[in-house]
């Protein structure tokens, strides 16, 4: 990928500096400066570094971002907000005192290197780690203003509110029309036209209503990967929740299947809070409005996406997005 970009940065760059400093400047897409308390402010300016081919990379990347990311809605209220908010497994600690919102019908990736806690972070908001032995948390970390941690917070209404897609799709080994209806049901649905309801209603925000219409009877297990990952989204959306966390979800698609993942992320927001970890950036650039970075569990920078990408205001976030490591 490095080396494709370095020979298209070769095509579009001319032979003059300057030129080629106004042709990199007429692409530059406008960038949205936002303010807030819980974005970490800037510790030093924006560097300014030689003209490589890993800098001319970052241009390019520019081009990559859609539309959908300058639509980020700086006002918009947070829907999920952590406040010091730490989680250890024993006495090691995954996630440092980390202060993020995550604003509301915004899509917000997570991005950093392996084991930089960002899974971590994403289970603690529907609190899938309390599943795993001797994991604790420290700080606050507030949904709509009450904390997701709380002693009077029943998880499985959480778990309704908060739906999440997991890496490797997983339907049960059920028919395709169970897969989507088994939250409806568990939540005390019986009807069976009011499940007939809710089912195609899933399936169409899925995008897959019109490739399984013929096949609701038929086990979900025969589908194809990006079929059964789709029908994993239509499932957890059919309890009708407010944020939907996405684990990785293209990573073990196929690359046409991933295009229509990303491109339902795109529908689904405006609708639901999408927070989704991706190790792709240029998946993050294409899909999200916000983008946060962490790295050995700190949170290193956070703010509109095509900020992020075109403007990092933090050593280590342009360092990452250039490819010097991760």
């Amino acid at each position: 990928m490095n080396e494709a970009l370095s020979i298209l940065a070769r095509r579009m760059v001319p032979a003059d500096p300057q030129a080629a400093r106004a042709s990199l400047t007429l692409q530059d897409p406008i960038g949205v400066s936002i303010q807030d308390p819980l974005i970490p402010s800037a510790s030093r300016p924006a560097p300014q570094v030689p003209r490589t081919s890993e800098t001319v990379n970052v241009h390019i990347q520019k081009a990559m971002i859609p539309q959908r990311a300058a639509a980020a809605v700086p006002d918009a209220p947070f829907h999920v907000t952590a406040e010091s908010f730490s989680i250890f497994y024993g006495s090691s600690q995954a996630v440092k005192s980390v202060s993020l919102g995550f604003r509301a019908a915004q899509v917000t990736a997570i991005i950093g290197p392996s084991g930089c806690g960002k899974s971590t972070l994403l289970r603690a908001i529907n609190r899938m780690n309390d599943l795993i032995p001797g994991c604790r948390t420290a700080g606050r970390l507030l949904l709509d203003g009450e904390e997701v941690y709380g002693p009077q917070v029943d998880v499985t209404t959480l778990r309704r509110r908060v739906g999440m897609v997991f890496q490797k799709p997983n339907p049960f080994p059920k028919s395709v029309f169970d897969n989507v209806a088994y939250g409806p049901r568990i939540h005390g649905t019986g009807s069976q036209r009011q499940l007939a309801e809710i089912v195609e209603r899933s399936l169409r925000k899925a995008a897959l209503w019109d490739e399984v219409k013929d096949r609701l009877a038929q086990n979900a297990l025969g589908l194809s990967g990006g079929q059964q990952q789709r029908l994993c989204i239509a499932r957890a959306i059919a309890v009708d929740p407010e944020i939907l966390l996405m684990d990785e979800p293209t990573s073990a698609l196929d690359p046409q299947a991933t295009s229509r993942i990303e491109d339902l992320m795109g529908e689904l927001r405006g609708n639901y809070t999408v927070i989704v970890v991706t190790h792709n950036m240029q998946q993050a650039a294409r899909v999200s409005d916000y983008t946060a970075f962490l790295y050995e569990g700190e949170l290193i920078e956070y703010g509109v996406t095509r900020d992020i990408f075109t403007n990092p205001q933090q050593k280590r976030t342009e360092e990452y997005i250039t490819g010097r490591f991760g």
